[in-house]
C-alpha cells in the first residue's frame, strides 16, 4: 500500500513528450487569453453592484411620520413680500406663510423673487404651494410664471450607478405661461431606501409629476393664481443595495477559465496536430 496510488495527476515523462511549433503558439495564446478573461473578472470582483428590490413597507420609521421637502423656485415678475409658502393636508394641517428655514432672495432689481425653503410634510396625502395668499395686501394682477430649480424629497443620495427621478421637476420653465394661470402639480412619492456596503441606509424619495394650467376666480370674481404640489404617497418602496461579488464565486470563475481553456486549447491542438500528422503520411503514402 503506497499514498502515490492516490495521486490523480499522473505525470508522464518528458523523453515520452513531443512539442511543436502549434502547441506553442496555442499555448502563448491561451496565457493571454486566461489573463484577459482574469482581468475581466478581477475587475468585476473589486467593482461593486447595485441590486433592486420592491417590497411594501414604510422604511424610514424613525422619521416621526415625517417628510423633508427642499423647495428651490424663482418668480421673476412676483415681489418677494407677496410671496409665500402654504402647507395643508388630510391630518388637519393648514399653515398660511410658512417661514421657517426659508429665504427669499430679490431679482430684476427687487421685481422678482427666488424662494428657497426646507420644511417638513406629514406621510399623508396634502398639498403645499406657493402663493400671494399670506400678503397683507393683495396684489390685483399677480404674476406666476416661475422656474423650479429644485424640489427633492428626503436625504439626497450621490450614487452613480442611480439614476432615479429624485428631482423629477428640476429645471420647469413656465415663463411663458399665461401670467394669471395657476400650476397644478400632481406628484406621486415613492419611498426610496439606500444599503451601501457596510449596512448603512439612507433615506430619499423619487416622485412622477403630471402638471396642468388653469385660470382660477375667488368668490368676488378676481383672479387669484398659485402654484400647488399636490403629492400622495406610493405603498411600494424601492430599495438599492450596494454589494460585491463573493469571493466563493470569484475563485469558481478563475477555475471555470484556467480550466476551461486549457481544455478547449488542448482539444484544438490534438485535433491539428491529428491532422498534421495524418497529411504528413498520406505525403508519404503510408495511408492508403
Amino acid at each position: 500500500f503506497s499514498s502515490f496510488r492516490f495521486d490523480i495527476y499522473r505525470k508522464v515523462p518528458k523523453d515520452l513528450t513531443q512539442p511543436t511549433y502549434t502547441g506553442a503558439i496555442i499555448s502563448v495564446c491561451c496565457c493571454f487569453f486566461i489573463l484577459f478573461l482574469f482581468l475581466s473578472e478581477l475587475t468585476g470582483f473589486i467593482a461593486t453592484e447595485i441590486v433592486n428590490e420592491l417590497y411594501v413597507d414604510d422604511p424610514d420609521k424613525d422619521s416621526g411620520g415625517k417628510i423633508e421637502v427642499n423647495l428651490n423656485i424663482s418668480l421673476p415678475n412676483l415681489h418677494c413680500e407677496l410671496v409665500g409658502l402654504d402647507i395643508q393636508d388630510e391630518m388637519g394641517r393648514h399653515e398660511v406663510g410658512h417661514i421657517d428655514n426659508s429665504m427669499k432672495i430679490s431679482l430684476n432689481n427687487g421685481d422678482g423673487c427666488r424662494f428657497e425653503g426646507h420644511f417638513s410634510i406629514n406621510k399623508v396625502p396634502g398639498n403645499f404651494h406657493v402663493s400671494t395668499h399670506s400678503a397683507t395686501a393683495q396684489p390685483q394682477n399677480p404674476d406666476m410664471t416661475h422656474i423650479i430649480h429644485k424640489l427633492s424629497f428626503g436625504d439626497k443620495l450621490q450614487v452613480q450607478n442611480i439614476h432615479g427621478a429624485f428631482n423629477a421637476l428640476g429645471g420647469a420653465d413656465k415663463l411663458s405661461s399665461n401670467p394669471l394661470a395657476s400650476h397644478d402639480y400632481i406628484l406621486k412619492i415613492v419611498p426610496t431606501v439606500y444599503e451601501d456596503m457596510n449596512g448603512k441606509q439612507r433615506y430619499s424619495y423619487q416622485y412622477t409629476v403630471a402638471n396642468k394650467e388653469y385660470v382660477a376666480y375667488s368668490h368676488t370674481g378676481r383672479i387669484i393664481p398659485a402654484i400647488w404640489f399636490r403629492y400622495d404617497l406610493s405603498p411600494i418602496t424601492v430599495k438599492y443595495t450596494e454589494r460585491r461579488q463573493p469571493l466563493y464565486r470569484f475563485i469558481t470563475s478563475i477555475c471555470a477559465i484556467i480550466g476551461g481553456t486549457f481544455t478547449v486549447a488542448g482539444i484544438l491542438d490534438s485535433c491539428i496536430f491529428t491532422a498534421s500528422e495524418a497529411w504528413k503520411k498520406i505525403q508519404l503514402g503510408k495511408m492508403q
